[in-house]
């Protein structure tokens, strides 16, 4: 399998307030992860800037005027009580999302088989019209309707194994069946959505679990509402919102899962991508707030992509 790495050194210089928990030294310990030797063999990709003319497939351009005009000169401008931005920020969210973009293009052109955006800000909270949980704009949701336009695929599924629910993922796609979208997640937790009960157009499978869950009653979720849902729908590329904070050492939810389980749930989707898209995969950091517990299952989940 041939990966990529899509990284940028604008990604540490989005700034958070001191103590806030989604900060640059999350991507300085992936950086220091992936210099181990036995990541020689990716495809280290510098993120070109994102055309932000594509950002409006997934937000309106009101929304993205609104996001530029919360970006301030100097310190930091406060979005809502869990978001900020810095004089940066902007420049940063174009590097991510044309990081997206870019992974989008090599898996359709077969410049690689798959592709990790080991990148911050993360997307999956940021709703249509709403900045919100560290996120500015929905990354993830832009690459997938790029794909749509640029590339002509008709089936997308979206595979969010954040501890925190991707609402905003689920927003842009409610009502749009050819976008699937299956999430496992702690609740009652933030931001609250995630219920079985939301469907959407029967696109939506949302796969709750509960505070002190562990390995077991993951892949429990994933066998049974996840795999099933992603193979049944045959989509013809496989995105995966890359959260790590359902790990046990993460300090702001409640799950105790291991390396071994991104491993685990890696593998089971890469099954499935061999099978539906010829191996289609981009895969976006989302989460995952204790350095080692991010470091190591990220680790799992870009090697497991390495070696199917």
């Amino acid at each position: 399998m041939t990966t990529r790495l899509y990284t940028h050194e604008l990604s540490v210089e989005h700034i958070t307030p001191p103590g806030h928990p989604e900060r640059p030294d999350r991507i300085r310990a992936l950086d220091e992860a992936f210099s181990d030797p036995r990541f020689d063999a990716l495809e280290r990709i510098d993120a070109p800037e994102g055309d932000p003319a594509w950002f409006e497939v997934a937000h309106p351009k009101s929304h993205l005027e609104t996001v530029k005009g919360n970006i301030p000169e100097t310190g930091l401008a406060i979005v809502d009580a869990d978001t900020s931005a810095s004089p940066r920020s902007w420049e940063t969210v174009l590097h991510v999302c044309g990081a997206a973009m870019d992974a989008v293009d090599s898996v359709f052109e077969k410049t690689c088989d798959n592709a990790f955006v080991s990148m911050r800000p993360p997307g999956h909270h940021a709703e249509k019209t709403t900045a919100m949980g560290f996120c500015l704009v929905n990354n993830i949701a832009i690459a997938a309707r790029y794909a749509q336009q640029k590339h002509g695929a008709e089936r997308i599924a979206i595979v969010d194994f954040d501890v925190h629910h991707g609402n905003g993922t689920q927003d842009i796609f409610y009502d749009d069946p050819s976008v699937l979208f299956a999430s496992t997640h702690q609740m009652p937790l933030y931001p609250g959505s995630g219920a079985l009960s939301e469907t959407g157009a029967g696109n939506i499978f949302n796969a709750p679990l509960s505070d002190g869950d562990d390995g077991s009653k993951f892949k429990e979720a994933f066998r049974e509402r996840v795999l099933p849902a992603v193979e049944n729908f045959q989509p013809d590329l496989l995105m995966i919102s890359a959260g790590f904070d359902a790990h046990f050492r993460d300090p702001l939810a409640g799950l105790n899962l291991v390396d071994d389980d991104f491993d685990w749930a890696t593998g089971k989707l890469l099954e499935i991508a061999e099978t539906s898209c010829d191996s289609r995969v981009v895969s976006l950091l989302e989460g995952g707030y204790d350095l080692q517990g991010l470091a190591e299952s990220a680790s799992a989940h870009v090697h497991r992509m390495m070696t199917g």
